[in-house]
């Protein structure tokens, strides 16, 4: 048994911390959250002094297989399966460093987060979710991946493939992207009748559904076919974004989230290429309808796509999302842990600091709850009850 004893705590969900917390350990779970006291004397004792204990992070959407660099598909395409598996395992160690104790891998190659889910199961890794090559058109969005599908009965047949392949996640590639050359974020790839058949087999192996979608007709699509979560949600067009209300509706409606991938990591002397910098503005004004809309809004990286992306960028996005949408701390945090627990069905287990519940920790210097930049202040890591930074 473990006693974890700090300044505060901020537990996942409340605006009100707990003062001189004691969490208690055992085994991989929390059984008890003390508001002061003692613990027990059979407990060991671990004294954090003024930090703040908050749930390990949960990133929505990452991509372990691409490196953050200038050329991230080319560096992929240069690299046999097991290099490319060492360089996730040294990214996963990295999230896990900055307290991401849960990454949702939403496009690999050959099923190797699915291999690296495997090893770090047995290991001090963070907990991965993995998606396995997105199901895309194709030479549609990361067709290099090797997830190509085509017609309704093409895109069950992959599904089917994904799920004994033993993936926890179908992504669908509703849309184009900008990591792909001859693709357009603003295009949809499906029709709604291949991405519904794909969301109905999926629901037939007990599985959840995530679409990648930018452009309208790609988002409205995927509620259509009945997705279980939107990645990115942008709205972008041929040269800006620009909000549908109808579509908006329709996604508060049907109660889907969207993951907005706006965590980046700050890099002297690199910005967003100029397309991102140019339509960033309308983007944030999209979001800021999404969020008037009752949407949930779970912030995520998209870890791996460039320079700025980095597999440990998550904890600098609530600040952004405070800063772009006026998002109060508690909500910008809530979207890194209870929110996005909920978003990849973990919720049961994830993104709280409460009895029963894994305990995956982090501890900051300094109140995140008054200044979001203490999220990046690392004082200590436990995952599944054990301290591992």
């Amino acid at each position: 048994m473990l006693a974890i004893r700090a300044g505060r705590l901020f537990d996942g969900v409340s605006a009100v911390p707990v003062e001189r917390p004691v969490v208690i350990v055992e085994g991989a779970r929390i059984v008890a959250v003390l508001a002061g006291g003692e613990p027990p004397a059979t407990a060991e004792l671990v004294d954090l002094g003024e930090a703040t204990l908050l749930p390990g992070l949960v990133d929505s959407h990452v991509h372990l297989v691409f490196d953050a660099s200038p050329d991230p598909v080319a560096v992929l395409a240069g690299a046999d399966d097991e290099a490319v598996l060492a360089m996730m395992r040294t990214a996963a160690e990295r999230a896990l460093s900055a307290g991401i104790t849960t990454v949702r891998d939403l496009g690999d190659r050959g099923y190797l987060a699915v291999r690296l889910r495997e090893e770090t199961a047995r290991t001090a890794g963070p907990e991965i979710l993995a998606a396995g090559p997105p199901i895309t058109t194709g030479q549609g969005h990361c067709w290099f991946l090797g997830g190509a599908a085509s017609g309704a009965d093409g895109v069950r047949a992959a599904v089917r493939e994904h799920a004994a392949r033993g993936v926890d996640v179908i992504k669908l590639m509703a849309t184009g992207g900008e990591l792909t050359p001859g693709s357009a974020s603003h295009v949809a790839q499906f029709e709604v009748d291949e991405l519904r058949a794909a969301v109905d087999e999926a629901r037939r192996h007990g599985l959840p559904t995530t679409a990648h979608a930018h452009g309208a007709g790609g988002i409205a699509n995927a509620v259509a076919a009945g997705v279980d979560m939107i990645e990115h949600g942008t709205f972008m067009t041929a040269d800006g974004a620009e909000a549908d209300a109808a579509i908006i509706r329709a996604i508060a409606d049907a109660g889907i989230p969207i993951g907005a991938t706006v965590a980046q990591k700050p890099r002297p002397g690199v910005t967003p290429p100029p397309r991102i910098r140019k339509v960033l503005p309308l983007i944030v004004a999209v979001f800021q309808q999404v969020r008037a809309a009752g949407i949930p809004l779970v912030c995520s990286s998209d870890a791996g796509i460039g320079p700025l992306k980095p597999v440990d960028a998550l904890p600098y996005g609530p600040a952004m999302m405070a800063a772009y949408l006026g998002m109060p701390p508690v909500e910008a945090l809530r979207s890194v842990t209870s929110t996005a627990a909920q978003a990849c069905r973990v919720g049961d287990r994830k993104g709280r600091v409460a009895p029963g519940y894994d305990a995956d920790l982090l501890a900051v210097a300094g109140d995140p709850l008054a200044d979001l930049a203490a999220l990046t202040a690392v004082r200590a890591v436990f995952r599944a009850g054990v301290r591992v930074r």
